[in-house]
């Protein structure tokens, strides 16, 4: 996926907010192509969405 496609995904997130993630290594893993284009995988997007999913609080 292109930034721009993973930025729409994620509910037309800023691209800066996304390169500050990336600065803060907190965005998805990214694949740096020849011309220093980046790409993500949907899988890694998918699994970096899954790790921050909030649990259900089952004390309740």
């Amino acid at each position: 996926m292109t930034i721009a496609e993973v930025c729409e995904a994620l509910n037309n997130l800023p691209r800066r907010t996304f390169y500050r993630w990336r600065e803060l290594r907190i965005a998805p893993t990214c694949i740096k192509l020849p011309n220093n284009e980046l790409r993500v995988w949907r899988s890694e997007l998918n699994a970096w969405l899954e790790a921050r999913r909030e649990q259900k609080d089952t004390a309740a």
